[in-house]
Protein backbone atom coordinates (compact mmCIF):
# COMPACT_ATOMS: atom_id res chain seq x y z
CA UNK A 1 0.00 0.00 0.00
CA UNK A 2 1.44 3.56 -0.95
CA UNK A 3 0.94 5.84 1.71
CA UNK A 4 0.68 9.61 1.05
CA UNK A 5 2.35 12.40 2.34
CA UNK A 6 -0.64 12.92 5.21
CA UNK A 7 -0.14 9.61 6.06
CA UNK A 8 3.82 9.61 6.80
CA UNK A 9 4.09 11.17 10.64
CA UNK A 10 7.27 11.55 12.03
CA UNK A 11 8.40 9.54 14.96
CA UNK A 12 10.70 10.30 17.65
CA UNK A 13 13.78 8.72 16.07
CA UNK A 14 12.85 11.07 13.03
CA UNK A 15 11.61 7.99 10.79
CA UNK A 16 8.44 8.61 9.13
CA UNK A 17 6.04 5.86 10.52
CA UNK A 18 6.34 2.45 7.88
CA UNK A 19 10.58 3.17 7.33
CA UNK A 20 12.80 0.99 9.07
CA UNK A 21 16.51 1.15 8.95
CA UNK A 22 16.18 -2.29 7.35
CA UNK A 23 13.73 -0.90 4.61
CA UNK A 24 15.48 2.20 3.90
CA UNK A 25 18.68 0.16 3.19
CA UNK A 26 16.93 -2.38 1.15
CA UNK A 27 15.77 0.60 -0.98
CA UNK A 28 18.89 2.46 -1.70
CA UNK A 29 20.84 -1.46 -2.21
CA UNK A 30 19.24 -1.05 -5.41
CA UNK A 31 21.07 1.79 -6.42
CA UNK A 32 24.83 0.82 -8.14
CA UNK A 33 27.60 2.65 -6.81
CA UNK A 34 30.94 2.96 -7.83
CA UNK A 35 33.45 2.14 -5.52
CA UNK A 36 36.51 4.41 -4.32
CA UNK A 37 39.73 3.72 -1.96
CA UNK A 38 39.84 7.23 -0.27
CA UNK A 39 43.00 7.67 1.42
CA UNK A 40 44.84 10.23 3.75
CA UNK A 41 48.03 10.43 5.80
CA UNK A 42 47.58 10.90 9.78
CA UNK A 43 50.46 12.67 11.68
CA UNK A 44 52.32 10.86 14.19
CA UNK A 45 50.73 10.96 17.59
CA UNK A 46 53.58 11.89 19.33
CA UNK A 47 55.93 13.78 17.00
CA UNK A 48 58.50 13.80 19.95
CA UNK A 49 58.94 10.00 19.77
CA UNK A 50 62.32 9.18 17.50
CA UNK A 51 60.69 5.47 17.20
CA UNK A 52 57.37 6.38 16.10
CA UNK A 53 56.41 6.34 12.43
CA UNK A 54 56.48 9.80 10.33
CA UNK A 55 53.02 9.16 9.24
CA UNK A 56 50.04 6.67 9.33
CA UNK A 57 48.87 5.88 5.79
CA UNK A 58 44.43 5.46 6.48
CA UNK A 59 42.29 3.95 3.72
CA UNK A 60 38.33 3.70 4.13
CA UNK A 61 36.19 1.86 1.18
CA UNK A 62 33.65 4.26 0.38
CA UNK A 63 30.45 3.71 -2.27
CA UNK A 64 29.19 7.52 -1.78
CA UNK A 65 31.22 9.02 -3.85
CA UNK A 66 30.27 11.76 -6.49
CA UNK A 67 30.96 14.81 -8.83
CA UNK A 68 29.85 17.63 -7.48
CA UNK A 69 30.94 20.63 -9.78
CA UNK A 70 33.12 21.41 -12.71
CA UNK A 71 34.06 24.35 -12.12
CA UNK A 72 35.79 24.49 -9.33
CA UNK A 73 36.77 20.58 -10.02
CA UNK A 74 34.54 19.08 -6.72
CA UNK A 75 33.71 15.71 -5.53
CA UNK A 76 31.59 14.27 -2.36
CA UNK A 77 32.19 11.80 0.10
CA UNK A 78 30.01 10.59 2.61
CA UNK A 79 31.45 9.32 5.77
CA UNK A 80 30.05 7.65 9.10
CA UNK A 81 29.81 10.38 11.75
CA UNK A 82 32.52 9.33 14.40
CA UNK A 83 34.63 7.05 11.81
CA UNK A 84 38.27 7.21 11.95
CA UNK A 85 38.35 8.87 8.20
CA UNK A 86 35.89 11.41 9.01
CA UNK A 87 37.69 12.23 12.45
CA UNK A 88 40.73 12.51 10.35
CA UNK A 89 39.82 14.63 7.53
CA UNK A 90 38.18 16.90 10.22
CA UNK A 91 41.49 18.01 10.96
CA UNK A 92 43.90 16.84 7.83
CA UNK A 93 42.47 18.44 4.96
CA UNK A 94 44.53 16.49 2.33
CA UNK A 95 43.22 13.52 0.97
CA UNK A 96 43.06 11.13 -2.16
CA UNK A 97 40.55 8.98 -4.26
CA UNK A 98 41.48 6.01 -6.19
CA UNK A 99 38.81 4.36 -8.28
CA UNK A 100 38.62 0.81 -8.28
CA UNK A 101 38.92 -1.21 -11.04
CA UNK A 102 36.88 -4.80 -11.23
CA UNK A 103 40.08 -6.47 -10.41
CA UNK A 104 40.66 -4.24 -7.20
CA UNK A 105 37.62 -6.25 -5.29
CA UNK A 106 39.87 -7.41 -2.74
CA UNK A 107 41.42 -4.51 -1.92
CA UNK A 108 37.86 -2.97 -1.23
CA UNK A 109 36.54 -5.47 1.05
CA UNK A 110 40.13 -5.06 2.91
CA UNK A 111 39.40 -1.83 3.73
CA UNK A 112 35.71 -2.12 4.47
CA UNK A 113 36.04 -4.66 7.09
CA UNK A 114 35.10 -3.48 10.36
CA UNK A 115 37.49 -4.81 13.32
CA UNK A 116 40.08 -4.50 11.17
CA UNK A 117 43.74 -4.53 12.02
CA UNK A 118 45.80 -1.96 11.24
CA UNK A 119 46.13 0.40 7.94
CA UNK A 120 49.61 0.03 8.04
CA UNK A 121 49.25 -3.99 7.31
CA UNK A 122 46.40 -2.98 4.99
CA UNK A 123 48.68 -1.51 2.76
CA UNK A 124 51.18 -3.77 2.98
CA UNK A 125 51.27 -5.98 -0.06
CA UNK A 126 49.01 -3.45 -2.09
CA UNK A 127 51.16 -1.42 -4.50
CA UNK A 128 50.51 2.08 -4.84
CA UNK A 129 52.03 5.45 -5.16
CA UNK A 130 51.98 8.75 -3.16
CA UNK A 131 50.40 11.34 -4.63
CA UNK A 132 52.60 14.10 -5.25
CA UNK A 133 50.29 16.57 -3.34
CA UNK A 134 48.85 14.99 -0.84
CA UNK A 135 51.54 12.36 -0.29
CA UNK A 136 48.02 9.79 0.45
CA UNK A 137 48.59 6.37 -1.22
CA UNK A 138 46.88 6.56 -5.11
CA UNK A 139 46.09 2.45 -5.53
CA UNK A 140 48.35 0.89 -8.77
CA UNK A 141 45.62 -0.53 -11.54
CA UNK A 142 43.40 1.68 -10.39
CA UNK A 143 41.00 3.42 -13.21
CA UNK A 144 41.49 6.82 -12.18
CA UNK A 145 43.06 8.64 -8.96
CA UNK A 146 41.90 12.10 -7.55
CA UNK A 147 43.87 14.15 -5.19
CA UNK A 148 41.73 16.48 -3.01
CA UNK A 149 41.68 19.57 -0.28
CA UNK A 150 38.76 19.84 2.07
CA UNK A 151 36.65 22.40 1.00
CA UNK A 152 33.80 22.43 3.12
CA UNK A 153 32.18 19.56 5.71
CA UNK A 154 28.27 18.97 6.21
CA UNK A 155 26.88 17.20 8.71
CA UNK A 156 24.11 14.93 7.34
CA UNK A 157 22.05 12.60 9.71
CA UNK A 158 24.73 10.00 10.82
CA UNK A 159 27.47 10.77 7.87
CA UNK A 160 29.47 13.54 7.35
CA UNK A 161 29.45 14.84 3.83
CA UNK A 162 33.29 15.71 2.75
CA UNK A 163 33.59 18.12 -0.22
CA UNK A 164 36.74 18.45 -1.71
CA UNK A 165 38.67 20.51 -3.88
CA UNK A 166 40.25 18.31 -6.95
CA UNK A 167 43.94 19.26 -7.37
CA UNK A 168 44.92 16.40 -9.20
CA UNK A 169 43.23 13.80 -11.57
CA UNK A 170 44.70 11.12 -13.56
CA UNK A 171 43.52 8.20 -15.22
CA UNK A 172 46.52 6.03 -14.74
CA UNK A 173 44.95 2.91 -16.24
CA UNK A 174 42.49 2.23 -18.88
CA UNK A 175 41.95 -1.47 -18.66
CA UNK A 176 38.57 -3.27 -17.00
CA UNK A 177 35.73 -1.64 -15.73
CA UNK A 178 34.74 -0.13 -12.75
CA UNK A 179 34.00 -2.29 -9.41
CA UNK A 180 30.44 -1.60 -8.76
CA UNK A 181 28.26 -2.05 -5.08
CA UNK A 182 25.08 -3.09 -5.60
CA UNK A 183 22.53 -5.05 -3.46
CA UNK A 184 25.12 -5.38 -0.90
CA UNK A 185 28.14 -7.29 -2.66
CA UNK A 186 30.73 -5.98 -4.90
CA UNK A 187 30.11 -6.24 -8.53
CA UNK A 188 31.15 -5.67 -12.35
CA UNK A 189 29.22 -4.46 -15.42
CA UNK A 190 28.23 -6.98 -18.34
Amino acid sequence: MLKTPSAVTPLATGHPVGVSNDEFRAAMSRLAAGVVLVTAQEPPLDPDDPGAPDVEDVGMTATAFMSVSLDPPLVLVSLREGARMDDLLAEQPLWAVSVLSESQRHIAGRFAMKGRISDRLLFEDIPYVRGEVTGAPLVGGALATLECRTEQRVAAGDHTLVIGRVLTAHVPSAEGGPLLHFRGRYRQLG
